[in-house]
């Protein structure tokens, strides 16, 4: 097959030029010059592309694109943020094997964990709510402690996989800290316009996977005639087993479309990002003086229990408030529903504000338990401050304050 690499720029270098825009490659299959090449490639997928299904020419330059953002060897792009976090579990755990994650992550993530994996006999440990593997949890916005835990999961020869959509590589770089993989949902502040759904898995190539704990990685795979991820590709071992084992059998792979989508969202995001935290800040500050509200929950307010942390691993705080109003679920819901500006989805990290009340919506599935281990109660909402004019976002909060009791 012609060089990967020349289909990107084929029909748009007339005189070795370089396209302006990244070109959309939306084709599902290539041709190659013969047979044995064919068959070549499927012995050693990575010699070239073989089917869209697990890799195409516009999703691996935007799949590069965050990789060199976070600082590592190498990302596979999936069709949601639940997709990654799957396959990123998948990859190295099987029936009979456990896993540990915090109580305090997405309501939907709490369901894959504990119910969907348990069917397939992985289990999930859910350990205190004084941690969570996001950088930013969703909703409940505390910061994880990324070198405390890394060094908790090297002393037992495991790695750890982190959250870091809310945070994103502009505002944190969990690969600087210790962590060895990162998942996010690009549908958040990477693509942020709300355009798709998807995900990515980026891997540090930091962690040993030979130390004896993950013979998947070490043995030899019969589905490919005996190879060794870790002999073969070395560092890359872990994400290239995901892309040629995983992706090829479950096939959650965008679009090229859509990673042209995301590519456009990842070429603002640190001109973005900057804009949430601002006035996202001024918005917290505001909320904290506000007598209708108990709490704030943003770690960038000095008054914040994770202010500390914050400052250590990251240089802003994203645009995700989540604050608790006076007298319940009734008064929180009443505010939201007088909110005019801001819009009352299932979404969050958007360039339009938007709010959502996580103990009816996005985490409704779960049991009072869990909902207390999460740390969420009935009188909380998560506000995602966009990047309208500051003083649009704030007078709609006035107004919509003023018809709660």
């Amino acid at each position: 097959m012609k060089d990967a690499t020349k289909c990107l720029h084929s029909g748009y270098s007339p005189k070795n030029t370089e396209p302006r825009v990244m070109p959309i490659v939306q084709s599902t299959t290539y041709v190659y010059d013969s047979t044995d090449d064919v068959a070549a490639v499927f012995d050693e997928p990575t010699k070239s592309l073989i089917y869209s299904r697990f890799a195409n020419p516009t999703v691996m330059a935007v799949e590069n694109k965050i990789a060199d953002l976070e600082g590592g060897v190498g990302a596979m792009c999936t069709t949601s943020g639940q997709a990654a976090n799957l396959l990123a579990i998948l990859n190295i755990c099987n029936a009979g094997d456990s896993f540990i994650s915090t109580t305090q992550i997405y309501g939907g993530t709490v369901n894959l964990f504990a119910f969907t994996l348990k069917k397939l006999g992985i289990e999930c440990i859910f350990v205190g709510h004084d941690a969570t593997d996001e950088t930013l949890a969703n909703p409940a916005l505390t910061v994880f402690d990324i070198e405390r835990y890394a060094n908790i999961a090297h002393t037992h020869g495991v790695p750890l996989i982190m959250d870091n959509t809310f945070a994103t590589p502009i505002l944190c770089k969990p690969f600087e800290f210790g962590a060895d993989i990162v998942t996010h949902s690009t549908s958040k502040y990477m693509d942020g316009h709300a355009l798709q759904i998807g995900g990515v898995i980026v891997d540090s190539g930091n962690f040993n996977w030979d130390n004896g704990n993950f013979p998947e990685l070490v043995e030899p795979d019969p589905s490919y005639h005996g190879l060794s991820y870790t002999k073969t590709y070395g560092k890359q071992a872990y994400i290239l087993k995901a892309r040629m084992q995983l992706m090829r059998d479950f096939g959650c792979y965008p679009a090229a479309h859509s990673a042209f989508l995301l590519n456009l969202g990842l070429e603002t995001l640190p001109v973005r990002m900057k804009q949430y935290c601002e006035n996202a800040l001024t918005v917290a500050k505001y909320l904290e003086s506000n007598d209708k509200v108990e709490s704030v929950m943003y770690p960038a307010l000095e008054s914040n229990e994770s202010y500390p942390l914050a400052k250590k691993y990251l240089k802003g705080c994203s645009g995700v408030i989540t604050f608790v109003i006076k007298g319940g679920k009734e008064n929180a819901v009443k505010f939201m529903d007088s909110l005019k500006l801001a819009s009352n989805e299932v979404h969050v990290a958007d360039i339009r504000t938007c709010v959502l009340h996580p103990a009816s919506e996005t985490h409704r599935q779960l049991t009072d338990e869990q909902l207390e281990a999460a740390g969420i109660n009935s009188g909380m909402v998560r506000f995602s401050v966009g990047l309208e004019d500051i003083n649009d976002i704030l007078d709609d909060l006035k107004q919509a304050f003023a018809n709660v009791k």
